[in-house]
């Protein structure tokens, strides 16, 4: 079953591929160098802008992809020997002098905003980019596109930008650093396309046009950016980037004395080439990332969360996103978990225009209060682009502890390795993607895992995406003995079948308030590795999304679970209950899901599920979230998990005796963004989790100075839900500098 498995993967992703001209290729712009000064002040008065060609007629995404934008946006380019220069104005259909923004806090979500985005493309390979962009306030946002669609917004760089809004229209003025920018010498045209979006007037736009069942920043949908000369090389493109930190820790539970930090560290970022950057870390702190949103899990398995540390970002794609979401042989927050990082390098880009490379080496500090081992991690990931967007990569990991002694340091190995193989399907249109996975791991044979064999994966995703019927396949093996200590599957041991299918019905009235709507019906199914069906849920959803960008889904499910280990339901962070191994589960439930639109002032969520549960009980579930700006200063919101599970028949741990139990948990969260101006920011965070016990405070100062070099003061409370009496404290102050050598 395993080989005719992979015959079927391999025979699917191979038929798709094929070679083709890039799509817009006669969607260009013609950049020539500056004729004089600019000033990014939002103006344009500068007269080197007149001496620029003027782009635009722009197309509409949505509500419909066959007509031209009624907000027009005039666009142009320059450059010098040290930037990249772009001016664009963004004139409204509907001219009531007000704009819609969430705040001016930096990476603003593109959906809830008036604003513009500029994708840049350098190497033309319609796969890797860049975006940089304002809202109509002046907010900046920047981030990195891989695998052709995919948005990190957590990356961050130095550039630029100044905003003008002028009632009927808005200007934005940037200048990029071409030491921001990875590219190919002598390159002479780059992937380059504009996304606009206008909420007042419902409408989203693009420069090269875009179908509208894809994300506007879909790379195989650019224009071309090309260049009479080729842009200059930049030299010298070394930063470093120190940090000073201190701050004061004190433990109330533990009744601890208060402990005092006092840090450095610096990172660096040498550029090798225009298009391959190391990045150096020593000494590395991750004070000013954001808490993570708390969550109620009733999961049998590990929940995910996505990396922030600036450190990892650049070029994040080649290590993180090897894999799929719940197959994932490398996962950077393993990384420093529990022992903080002594010194790590990364080389990463592009050798060539078709192969990429990325090679990581991180130590960490040994912690011998709890056993634990100096370790330290490599990876090394090679991808090399095939056909006209699709590529095959390569990646081996090792997780090596250091002068490990296995009387000293019970409870880890000596290492852990990874080999893996994928391939990564993009047709010229977007039309067809997909990914073909093999994996193999490597780990030492002891009293606890006295086994091997059984080590590997093999996993296919394929899915259409057409303009009425979205098609998914995808099917997984992942074998017991599997081991990924430096990633994330929070499950081995099991066999899984996901075949889903989704059609989309557009009204033909313009009149209409309906974008699109449609079913879809999927099927999620897992066996074990004797072949026995563990799990299966069948879903069938009705999704409703409107023209303001409000959306409505309704959906119906049935679950069936035959646990392969004992479980608490109730709470899977205790052990105080629990139903057993081999038992089986089965229940009905229904909900629904609705996002308000983004255009008002007071925005809202509401998602919804009830229905059976575990052990013959019932669960109820509800999360909503409402949110209020002051625009553009302001921005506010409060929300709230409740889930009442009763009547589930549990064993005791203590007893073994089966009875009858109910539980109900909240999560109350709210989080406060005043933003002074787009570079001083003040966010606080409250949470209160009643699974967890806790209640977190974490109020947070931001006041970039200069372009990526920021100064941070977070102030941080942990207390008892019941009493709110302290667990821990801190304060903490910390400043970046980001030094241009």
């Amino acid at each position: 079953m395993k080989k005719t498995l992979l015959l079927l993967s391999i025979f699917f992703i191979n038929i798709i591929s094929s070679q083709a001209q890039k799509i817009n290729e006669s969607t260009q712009y013609h950049i020539k160098p500056a004729t004089g000064k600019i000033h990014i002040d939002g103006n344009l008065e500068d007269p080197a802008w007149q001496d620029t060609q003027l782009g635009g007629d722009f197309w509409m995404i949505t509500p419909t992809d066959t007509a031209k934008a009624k907000g027009k946006t005039d666009f142009r380019f320059t450059y010098d020997e040290h930037f990249l220069y772009v001016a664009a104005i963004c004139h409204e259909s509907i001219k009531d002098k007000s704009y819609i923004v969430e705040s001016l806090k930096r990476d603003f979500n593109f959906g809830n905003n008036d604003n513009l985005w500029l994708i840049l493309e350098p190497f033309n390979d319609l796969t890797n980019g860049f975006v940089f962009g304002t809202n109509a306030a002046g907010a900046q946002f920047d981030g990195i596109i891989s695998e052709g669609t995919n948005l990190n917004a957590n990356w961050d760089n130095k550039w630029y930008s100044a905003t003008k809004y002028m009632g009927d229209y808005w200007v934005l003025e940037a200048a990029i650093p071409f030491k921001t920018l990875r590219y190919k010498a002598g390159e002479t045209r780059w992937g380059m396309n504009f996304s606009r979006l206008d909420l007042k007037s419902n409408e989203k736009s693009s420069w090269a046009r875009i179908p509208k069942q894809f994300f506007s920043i879909t790379l195989a949908y650019t224009g071309s950016l090309v260049w009479d000369t080729p842009p200059p090389t930049p030299k010298n493109n070394f930063s470093i980037i120190p940090y000073a930190l201190t701050g004061v820790n004190k433990d109330y539970a533990k009744g601890t004395d208060a402990s005092i930090r006092k840090d450095v560290g610096v990172d660096a970022k040498i550029a090798v080439s225009s298009a391959l950057n190391l990045d150096l870390t020593v000494n590395p702190d991750f004070s000013q990332v954001d808490v993570d949103q708390q969550v109620t899990n009733l999961d049998r398995f590990e929940l995910f969360f996505p990396e922030r540390r600036q450190f990892f970002l650049e070029n994040s794609d080649l290590f993180n996103n090897f894999g799929f979401k719940n197959i994932r042989p490398f996962f950077s927050r393993r990384i420093g978990l529990g022992s903080p990082i002594q010194f790590g390098a990364r080389l990463s880009g592009k050798i060539n225009n078709n192969l990429r490379i990325g090679l990581m080496d991180m130590q960490t500090d040994p912690n011998s209060g709890l056993g634990k081992p100096t370790q330290n991690f490599s990876t090394l990931v090679l991808q090399q682009k095939i056909f006209s967007r699709s590529n095959i990569g390569l990646m081996f990991l090792n997780k090596e502890a250091l002068n490990f002694d296995e009387n000293k340091n019970v409870g880890y190995s000596k290492y852990n390795r990874n080999l893996g193989f994928e391939y990564n399907l993009a047709s010229p249109s977007n039309l067809w993607t997909g990914k073909l996975l093999l994996l193999k791991s490597f780990t030492p044979k002891t009293a606890s895992n006295p086994t091997t064999g059984d080590d590997f994966v093999q996993a296919l995703n394929l899915m259409h995406n057409g303009t009425h019927w979205v098609l998914q396949w995808q099917h997984e093996y992942v074998g017991k003995n599997y081991n990924a200590e430096v990633g994330y599957v929070p499950r081995v041991g099991y066999f899984k079948i996901d075949p889903a299918i989704t059609h989309l019905l557009y009204p033909k009235s313009p009149n209409s308030k309906v974008f699109v709507h449609g079913p879809s019906v999927e099927s999620v199914n897992y066996w074990n590795t004797k072949s026995e069906r563990t799990d299966y849920t069948n879903i069938f959803a009705y999704a409703i999304q409107m023209k303001n960008r409000s959306a409505l889904t309704l959906w119906t499910a049935k679950d069936y679970v035959k646990l392969q280990f004992k479980f608490n339901p109730l709470n899977p962070y205790t052990s105080e209950y629990y139903v057993a191994n081999q038992s089986e589960h089965s229940w009905n439930s229904a909900g629904f899901d609705y996002v308000s639109t983004s255009k008002r002032l007071l925005t809202y969520t509401l998602s919804t599920r009830v229905g059976g549960y575990y052990g013959d009980g019932t669960r109820v579930g509800i999360t909503g979230l409402v949110g209020y700006r002051f625009q553009p200063y302001v921005s506010f919101s409060v929300g709230a998990d409740y889930n009442d599970i009763r009547n589930v028949s549990v064993a005791n741990s203590a007893s073994d005796v089966i009875s009858k139990q109910s539980e109900k948990f909240f999560l109350i969260r709210s989080k406060v963004d005043i933003t002074f101006t787009n570079n001083l920011y003040w966010t606080t965070y409250f949470q209160y989790n009643e699974q967890q016990k806790n209640v977190n405070l974490n109020t947070r100062i931001q006041w970039r100075y200069k372009p990526a070099s920021d100064i941070f003061l977070v102030y941080t409370d942990n207390y008892v839900p019941n009493s709110f009496g302290i667990k821990d404290r801190a304060i903490v102050l910390k400043m970046t500098y980001w030094w241009n050598v």
